[in-house]
């Protein structure tokens, strides 16, 4: 890595690459995120019953995800707006890993929450609102769990590595960053997908890095052409919101795929995600003959 990517992101040093530093891989059940396979996690913005989850649970699994999605707490920008369903949504989600073998992930929102959050996830969500709320990083560091940490909707690279460094000095090293789309003057979407701040993060950090563009588009069309470029930015994963039917979702159907959206989307990617592949082969070879050239300079 460059020098001046070391000094323009000094305050997060255990989070950027160095040289003997590997990339991390997040292991979740039988996952690794960050390692070869491309991993996508998708279910519904919001968990609303238990024929919607399980339903939902299924149908993404056939398609090729391998985590589910779903929130049991909802942080909404309107106080009239569905909260969630609370312990009753974490215990659906933990009823649907059981049926379905998926990994599950959810959102936490207060330091007060990590303990029954972490008691029913396999990876502990931190919303883009609390990207930094260093006391809820802090408490969800000591749970153990993996955190996904997405990137807040005004912050800068700097902002979300900042947020990534308290947890890994909080003694928990499985984090993975999602950039999520952030605020700009652009008013078409719901965010402005920053594919750039992939690339960027995939140079300067070892942590994996993962994309959702249902929150960057909001616009259920323009998910899978999203998706697409995280893919060729440089992205572990994808995260995805689907539903069985979008437009009377209880929060984000506008975003959502349906199932089978979902379905033909995964199909779409598979080409992209092969040439990732590709590019993660050249990459550890680069590293090997980097490692070489170290070793032999070492040497001499």
């Amino acid at each position: 890595m460059r020098e001046n990517w070391q000094e323009h992101f000094a305050e997060a040093p255990d989070v950027l690459l160095g040289a003997g530093r590997q990339r991390t891989i997040v292991r979740v059940r039988d996952l690794a995120v960050g390692g070869d396979e491309f991993v996508t996690m998708a279910g519904p913005c919001s968990v609303e019953t238990e024929h919607q989850l399980m339903a939902t649970a299924y149908r993404v699994r056939n398609a090729g995800a391998r985590v589910l999605r779903g929130g049991a707490f909802k942080p909404r920008s309107s106080p009239y707006s569905f909260q969630g369903l609370g312990l009753n949504g974490l215990k659906l989600l933990a009823a649907a890993r059981e049926e379905t073998g998926l990994a599950i992930v959810t959102e936490v929102m207060t330091e007060d929450d990590v303990p029954l959050v972490a008691e029913y996830a396999d990876i502990l969500q931190i919303g883009s609102r609390s990207m930094e709320n260093y006391t809820l990083l802090e408490a969800a560091a000591r749970s153990g769990r993996p955190i996904l940490l997405k990137r807040g909707m005004m912050a800068t690279i700097a902002d979300l590595l900042r947020s990534a460094q308290v947890i890994l000095s909080n003694g928990n090293p499985n984090v993975i960053l999602c950039e999520r789309g952030i605020r700009t003057f652009e008013t078409a979407m719901r965010n402005t997908f920053d594919s750039a701040g992939i690339a960027l993060l995939k140079q300067v950090t070892h942590l994996p890095v993962i994309a959702d563009p249902s929150h960057a588009a909001g616009h259920r069309e323009l998910v899978p052409a999203l998706a697409r470029i995280g893919i060729a930015a440089g992205a572990d994963g994808l995260l995805v919101e689907v539903h069985p039917d979008p437009d009377h979702a209880w929060s984000d159907g506008e975003q959502s795929l349906d199932f089978d959206g979902f379905a033909a989307m995964m199909t779409a990617l598979e080409p992209w995600i092969a040439l990732r592949g590709t590019s993660l082969h050249e990459e550890k070879l680069e590293q090997r003959e980097n490692a070489g050239t170290r070793l032999a300079e070492a040497v001499a």
